[in-house]
């Protein structure tokens, strides 16, 4: 599989295969080239709706020249705590990255939750994330401007009165009640639009449709955030284990009883929240 930078030509055959509704999977195949690469190529230079090879290559172009001009980092800023390796750090801070852009969030905006998300404090100021991101002040105001807006992150004032940028542990949690109170409104629009079509019609059939569907998504994305509030404050950096075996001193329910007629069945129905249909 080669590395390096994409060359132009590669570029042109990723406009190619956005352009036949390829998937970035297809394109990385034909390519020998990583999905990720594919996925980070695109979601950068304006996504797959908006994707032009030469654009892109000239923009490439142009991050690498002010990468040259840029003064180089004082050498604690690569330090990393802990003893973490600090290119494999970078690495995962842009995959991180491309996963959220992925999502719908713009460059910027994804760049900067990145940065604070995988901080150890949480926190910066606009001058270290300007300094950390290599980008203008304005650009870190405009980012922080739309991720307030979402509920990502907030402000504080330290104790030297500099404003600080904070995605917490509850930062998440407030971010999915932001999302359900965004689509609770879109239901009771879309229920408006009923009566403005006429009960009956199959536009306003469909918009009653919508508006369900949608009611009972927010419904169920503001319980689940709920009942899942608690784990954002986990501190003891507990994960599910594939491999961790029942505790020896559980006991099954005495009353119950084995149905002899039941059979296992590959591929059966699952149990709610396996993930499976």
């Amino acid at each position: 599989m080669p590395g390096g930078r994409l060359t132009q030509q590669e570029r042109q055959q990723i406009a190619l295969g956005l352009a036949d509704g390829l998937a970035y999977a297809e394109i990385a195949r034909r390519l020998d080239r990583p999905t990720s690469t594919i996925t980070r190529e695109v979601m950068r230079n304006g996504g797959p709706a908006a994707y032009r090879a030469d654009l892109a290559h000239r923009a490439t172009e142009r991050r690498a020249h002010r990468r040259k001009q840029a003064a180089p980092r004082e050498p604690q800023e690569s330090a990393q705590p802990y003893g973490r390796d600090a290119e494999a750090v970078r690495e995962y801070e842009e995959q991180f990255t491309t996963v959220v852009m992925a999502s719908g969030m713009p460059l910027m905006m994804s760049r900067v939750l990145s940065c604070l998300t995988l901080t150890d404090s949480g926190s910066l100021t606009a001058p270290e994330l300007a300094q950390r991101l290599q980008v203008s002040p304005a650009s870190i105001s405009k980012a922080i401007a739309f991720l307030e807006s979402q509920g990502m992150v907030r402000r504080e004032r330290d104790e030297r009165r500099r404003e600080r940028y904070i995605v917490d542990d509850d930062i998440w949690y407030q971010s999915m009640m932001v999302s359900a109170r965004a689509t609770a409104q879109l239901v009771e629009t879309a229920r408006q639009g009923v009566g403005v079509l006429g009960p009956g019609t199959p536009a306003a059939i469909r918009m009653e449709n919508v508006a369900r569907f949608l009611d009972f998504v927010s419904e169920g994305i503001a319980r689940a955030a709920e009942q899942a509030r608690d784990i954002l404050h986990t501190t003891s950096g507990v994960t599910s284990d594939p491999t961790a075996t029942t505790d020896p001193t559980a006991t099954s329910d005495p009353t119950a009883t084995t149905d002899p007629t039941a059979t296992t069945v590959p591929g059966g129905p699952a149990e709610p929240g396996s993930g499976r249909a």
